[in-house]
């Protein structure tokens, strides 16, 4: 398939890196003739292992952060947007969240942002650009239809909210959380999303 350099998508990984998962979405995405750049937060070349969380999770807050993080990201959109006409970001977990805070920077092009758990903290945050936030219908850590619930009651314009059956991480294969049924009717909202986003790059 032809590339189209009207438009590249930024991937965030989450706090493991870039592993299979990551390298994974990559060739999901790339089939639909994007280019796909996937950026290294951690600068390490090896990505954690899953069940390495609690090294993953410290080694993330210590070294990179969301803060950190949103910077790293904004950069490589800005260098992007030299290339391609429209740019856009996709996460998950703290990825997602990255990719929610770039959404206010009027940089990119838009928004997708899976199982981002830490967006509660950043609800006030609105987007600039069209914007799509996935999430899971159970997760440990915090009330997720309340935090559901508070976006979509914000009615920001640019915002569409939508949830599948699973736990944080069901879009994942090498997840134990993998859930195939919710992680293809998700990635068809993603493909769908992106396809309007292509075709406005046209316009």
């Amino acid at each position: 398939m032809m590339k189209n350099h009207n438009m590249a998508i930024v991937l965030v990984h989450e706090i493991y890196g870039v592993n299979e998962h990551m390298k994974y979405m990559k060739e999901i995405l790339s089939k639909l003739g994007i280019d796909i750049i996937c950026p290294n937060l951690l600068h390490k070349k090896i990505s954690y292992l899953y069940r390495e969380e609690e090294f993953a999770y410290e080694n993330f807050t210590q070294n990179v952060g969301f803060e950190k993080g949103v910077q790293q990201i904004n950069q490589v959109i800005a260098e992007l947007k030299q290339q391609y006409r429209r740019v856009g970001v996709i996460g998950f977990s703290v990825g997602a969240t990255i990719a929610w805070l770039c959404g206010e920077n009027k940089i990119c092009d838009f928004v997708i942002g899976c199982y981002g758990s830490r967006i509660r903290n950043y609800v006030d945050v609105e987007p600039t650009c069209p914007t799509l936030l996935i999430f899971a219908n159970k997760e440990k850590a915090f009330d997720i239809h309340k935090l559901v619930d508070v976006l979509k009651k914000k009615r920001y314009s640019f915002l569409q909210v939508k949830s599948f059956e699973g736990s944080h991480g069901f879009m994942d294969p090498f997840s134990d959380n993998y859930k195939k049924l919710s992680a293809h009717l998700a990635l068809q909202h993603i493909n769908e999303f992106v396809q309007k986003q292509l075709s406005e790059s046209f316009l």
